[in-house]
């Protein structure tokens, strides 16, 4: 099995890669830092699919505890 090192390099790539389809799929072109409309709604999307508030914090830009508080108050909104 590989090494943590080796897990986290994978995961950092994958993270890259994942970000870039997902700016292709929204049709972002402008590569500077900005508040994105709709964050909130991504977020969820990819807890939904398993991954972690760390790796969607790095997907979307921001920080993991601002992105914890998007998922649980979007969460909240839908009950």
């Amino acid at each position: 099995m590989p090494d943590a090192e080796i897990l986290e390099q994978r995961s950092r790539k994958l993270n890259v890669v994942i970000a870039l389809l997902l700016r292709i799929l929204l049709e972002d072109r402008d590569f500077e830092e900005k508040k994105r409309k709709g964050t909130g709604d991504l977020a969820v999307y990819l807890k939904a699919h398993g991954l972690a508030y760390e790796d969607i914090a790095a997907i979307l830009g921001s920080s993991a505890a601002s992105i914890r508080e998007l998922v649980s108050r979007e969460n909240r909104k839908k009950r």
